[in-house]
């Protein structure tokens, strides 16, 4: 079997793709992957469709060894990484011989971090997508002593692609949301102005916003139980905000004052712990303006994929490699 056997792995580690729609009436909200962005990336690497299966791992990874050639790649939270003791860079694909070990360790920038196979990863489907829904039972854990099937796919590798600034907090755009007007203009004001601190209290459920400032409407503490999606911010009863995340709750009675745009989400999926984020107010017309042009440049990664240039100092597999291809005699008259 094509595979990535697993001999260490750290918590939290597991199958993740775009998620299940359309389960939101029988309970079950969408799920996968935190970071829909790092997916993204990771495929571009790989040239492959992002719909394919990848690992997410959050805080550190662990230590798998390949049974077959492939390729794979890393994206999201850059964590510590070697094949065979020496160190690879993330953000990059990379061929992962036969036989080869892949130790991915803690995280250096970030939070949640994805390891990426050619062909992805080939897990039984349930109900239409491979993704681990962990509040709901859905799939399991990734265990030392797993053999992760990998799908047959193409070899590409020693190629990289830009990184970002969402891995240390910043400003992220909401649009209103149901209960945005109940809040009254000063209480919009304040939580517009307000420099607020990742709070360690964070899962895959939700994050919970830190600041030295409640936003509590006295007159509307909560509200009827209704829909709710991933970005939505729900003021809890102490009036401290909770960015809702892939596997909220499908539904909530705390009052929301607005909702972050899909393509900011990554930000405060992967601000650390401690990282200072700001929400600034956008149109519901601006809003989606800004999410067609993310939408458009999410599907074009591809083209930002360049070259990844190695240091010949650094390279532990130097004489592996063809050096001399091409070369003639500056003598030759041919």
């Amino acid at each position: 079997m094509r595979g990535l056997r697993v001999h260490q792995v750290g918590p939290g580690v597991a199958v993740q793709d775009f998620g299940r729609p359309g389960y939101l009436a029988k309970g079950l909200t969408r799920g996968g992957a935190a970071d829909l962005l790092a997916v993204h990336e990771g495929s571009a690497l790989l040239r492959q469709s992002p719909e394919l299966a990848v690992l997410e791992m959050v805080g550190t990874g662990g230590t798998f060894e390949a049974t077959e050639d492939m390729s794979i790649a890393l994206s999201g939270a850059a964590m510590t990484a070697s094949i065979d003791g020496n160190a690879v860079v993330w953000n990059a694909s990379h061929a992962l011989p036969a036989g080869s070990v892949l130790v991915i360790g803690p995280t250096r920038e970030g939070t949640y971090g994805y390891l990426h196979v050619s062909g992805g990863f080939a897990t039984e489907p349930v109900l239409g997508a491979r993704a681990t829904h962990q509040s709901t039972g859905l799939g399991a854990l990734i265990a030392a002593g797993d053999d992760l099937p990998v799908g047959p796919g193409a070899r590409l590798v020693g190629m990289t692609v830009p990184r970002d600034a969402r891995f240390a907090g910043g400003t992220v755009r909401i649009v209103p949301s149901m209960q945005t007007d109940d809040f009254d203009a000063d209480t919009r004001e304040r939580f517009a102005n307000t420099v607020f601190h990742r709070d360690p209290r964070a899962n895959r459920q939700g994050v919970r916003m830190d600041s030295d400032q409640g936003f509590s409407n006295p007159e509307q503490l909560s509200v009827v139980s209704e829909v709710i999606v991933p970005g939505d911010i729900q003021i809890a009863g102490d009036g401290a905000p909770f960015v809702l995340l892939a596997e909220s709750q499908t539904t909530g009675g705390y009052p929301r004052i607005g909702t972050v745009l899909p393509c900011d989400l990554p930000r405060v999926v992967q601000a650390p712990a401690g990282a200072e984020l700001r929400f600034t107010f956008v149109t519901l017309d601006e809003g989606i303006a800004i999410q067609a042009r993310a939408d458009a440049a999410w599907a074009s990664l591809r083209k930002l994929v360049t070259p990844l240039v190695r240091d010949p100092a650094d390279m532990q597999d130097l004489l592996s490699y063809q050096l001399v291809g091409g070369v003639v005699s500056a003598m030759d008259e041919g």
